[in-house]
């Protein structure tokens, strides 16, 4: 078995057992969700290694999220940030169950093409 990562229980129950979910897992979901978003550019290497670029935080069923994408050129940043701070918190809380409290989106460069 792996060692252990980060994790939050979801679900505990005695007759059945545990689920957890690594802060990894909620990273890629970010991450995913946010390549998603038209005009935004996750940095190369991101999606394959979740911890570049994104920092992910739980707190008693809550999280929060910190991601840095490129914006392509032409695009208005604020519509972009807006877009991805709704589409990854909206993916987040579908996918795990747990409340996105805070998706904070820094832009790291402006993608020329």
């Amino acid at each position: 078995m792996e060692k252990e990562q980060n994790a939050v229980v979801l679900k505990e129950e005695e007759s059945v057992g545990s689920v957890r979910i690594a802060d990894t897992v909620v990273a890629n979901v970010a991450t995913i969700a946010a390549a998603e978003v038209e005009g935004a550019s996750i940095p190369a290497g991101t999606v394959s290694k979740v911890s570049k670029g994104v920092k992910v935080e739980i707190k008693n069923g809550t999280v929060k999220v910190d991601i840095a994408v490129n914006v392509k050129y032409g695009y208005n940043i604020p519509e972009v940030s807006q877009q991805l701070q709704s589409k990854v918190k909206s993916a987040i809380e579908n996918m795990t169950g747990l409340t996105c409290s805070s998706v904070n989106v820094r832009f790291a460069s402006v993608i020329i093409k």
